[in-house]
C-alpha cells in the first residue's frame, strides 16, 4: 500500500463544459487545493508551472483536444513600454494606486457589479453575490493584496493616497519570483483611459520596484480575441512543453 503525507496535495479533474474563449471547444481543469502551511510554497510552484490560483483553488487547463491556453508572464528588467502603451500612462497620471490588505468593501462591490454587467453580462460570474466578491477577495492562504486605483488628490503627494470612489481594482499575489495578477475589474464608463493595460503597466514598475523579474498575467489564448492583449506586453516567456520560451515581439 502506498501512503501519501496527509499535507501532500491530491490533484482533481473537472468534467468537460464549453470553453468560455473558442466557440466549439469543450474545456476541463486539473485542480488541487490552496490550503494549510504549505499553501504558499506550493501556489509557488504551481504559479511557475503554469497554473493559476481562484481563492483557495489551483487550477490550470487539461482539455483532451486543445492546447490553446498558454501561461505568459512578463519579463520584468526587459520590459519598455509601446508608443501606444505611453500614451495610455499619460491619459492615467491622474489615477494612484495603493497598495492594501485583501478586505472586501461596499464601494469595490458597486464597481464590481458594475464591470461584470456591462463587460461580462453572459459570464459565469454575472451572478456573484456580495458574499461571493468577499470570498474570492479574503479567502487565500498566500501572500495576497489589493491595489485600489482613485484619482489623486490634493493631499496625495503627502499620503500617497488617491481620493474619492474607486476607478479599478486589482487582486494580486505576491510571489519569490514575480507578481501574479489574480483578478482585475474597472469603471466600465472610463473605456478611453484603457485601464486593464494601465494596471498591467502599473503592475510591471511594481514588480520592478520590488526587485521581482516577472509579473504572471494568467493564460494567453490564441485565436480569442479577448485574450489577445496580452501578446501585447514583451519581452515576455511563454510556458511551451519543453518550459518557458521568451518571446521578443507579439
Amino acid at each position: 500500500m502506498t501512503s501519501h503525507p496527509r499535507d501532500a496535495p491530491q490533484f482533481y479533474l473537472t468534467a468537460p463544459s464549453p470553453c468560455p474563449y473558442l466557440p466549439g471547444q469543450q474545456e476541463r481543469k486539473v485542480f488541487t487545493h490552496l490550503v494549510g502551511r504549505r499553501a504558499r510554497d506550493l501556489n509557488e510552484i504551481l504559479t511557475q508551472g503554469g497554473f493559476r490560483r481562484s481563492q483557495t483553488i489551483a487550477y490550470r487547463p487539461a482539455c483532451e483536444t486543445c492546447r490553446a491556453c498558454i501561461s505568459v508572464r512578463v519579463v520584468v528588467g526587459d520590459f519598455a513600454p509601446s508608443d501606444s502603451q505611453r500614451r495610455v500612462l499619460k491619459r492615467n497620471r491622474d489615477l494612484v494606486g495603493q497598495a492594501q490588505a485583501n478586505r472586501p468593501a461596499s464601494e469595490q462591490y458597486a464597481l464590481f457589479r458594475r464591470y461584470l454587467d456591462a463587460r461580462h453580462g453572459d459570464g459565469g460570474m454575472v451572478d456573484m453575490t456580495v458574499l461571493d466578491y468577499a470570498m474570492m477577495v479574503e479567502d487565500s492562504h498566500v501572500e495576497t493584496h489589493l491595489v485600489v486605483y482613485r484619482k489623486r488628490g490634493p493631499d496625495t503627494a503627502i499620503n500617497g493616497r488617491g481620493t474619492g470612489a474607486p476607478i479599478a481594482v486589482c487582486l494580486t499575489d505576491v510571489l519569490s519570483d514575480g507578481l501574479s495578477m489574480v483578478y482585475s475589474f474597472y469603471d466600465p464608463a472610463e473605456a478611453e483611459r484603457s485601464l486593464g493595460t494601465f494596471m498591467i503597466l502599473d503592475h510591471i514598475e511594481r514588480a520592478r520596484s520590488l526587485g521581482l523579474p516577472y509579473l504572471y498575467l494568467g493564460y494567453w489564448v490564441e485565436g480569442s480575441r479577448k485574450m489577445q492583449y496580452k501578446a501585447k506586453f514583451t519581452p515576455q516567456e511563454r510556458l511551451m512543453p519543453n518550459g518557458w520560451a521568451r518571446m521578443e515581439e507579439a
